[in-house]
């Protein structure tokens, strides 16, 4: 697989406290990295902003640890708190326009998730680093999604436009390589790390399968 140089990461891990199932979060985090995941986001909806931030905290110690980029979900306090090196946002969450308007994330990474074609032609991709396509497939662990894309869905985005696509969804190892040969330059998974009884296996096992 090529690289792109503009976001070198192939993995990337979405993570919360309740998607590890019981495991520390943590140690799935440090377990995931060692297996392969380059760039980890930590989405956590229904925490208070103390709560999230003192989780952001201690899972930074984990990602500056291994020299690996944390992504915050939706918070902007909690980013810019925590050090983060960027946020990921939604349609209904601050624009990346906003935020790139802010002194902390003017050099930040902004993630956006794309959920109407329409999207592609707006001022909030033109300022963000890389576009979430998702979901590619219908999953429990984000039911506040509009389209589920699929693979021609994805094709169809990599043929409008240039920037990185990471991909998610229901993704493991299964589909892994079709969601590559779709156009995604990133594989974001939740369930197939967080919920692996061996995430540093699972890890590995999807990080091989992106670079065959």
């Amino acid at each position: 697989m090529k690289v792109n140089s503009s976001f070198p990461y192939l993995l990337y891990l979405v993570i919360s406290e309740k998607d590890c199932l019981g495991k520390d979060f943590l140690t799935v985090a440090e377990r995931a990295i060692i297996g392969g995941v380059d760039i980890i986001q930590l989405r956590e909806k229904n925490d208070s902003t103390e709560v999230f931030l003192r989780k952001a905290l201690k899972l930074k110690e984990v990602t500056d640890k291994h020299n690996i980029p944390l992504i915050i979900n939706d918070h902007a306090e909690v980013a810019r708190e925590a050090g983060c090196s960027g946020i990921h946002v939604g349609n209904n969450d601050t624009a990346p326009k906003i935020l790139r308007g802010q002194p902390y994330f003017k050099d930040k990474m902004i993630g956006y998730s794309i959920e109407y074609l329409s999207q592609l032609e707006n001022e909030n991709t033109a300022v963000s680093d890389y576009l979430g396509i998702s979901p590619i497939f219908s999953t429990d662990t984000k039911r506040d999604t509009v389209t589920e894309w699929g693979l021609d869905g994805l094709s169809k985005i990599r043929s409008l436009t240039h920037k990185p696509l990471i991909a998610i969804g229901n993704i493991n190892f299964s589909n892994a390589a079709a969601v590559i040969k779709a156009g995604a330059d990133t594989l974001a998974v939740v369930s197939a790390v967080c919920g692996a009884k061996n995430p540093e296996k699972a890890a590995y096992e999807l990080k091989n399968e992106i670079l065959k």
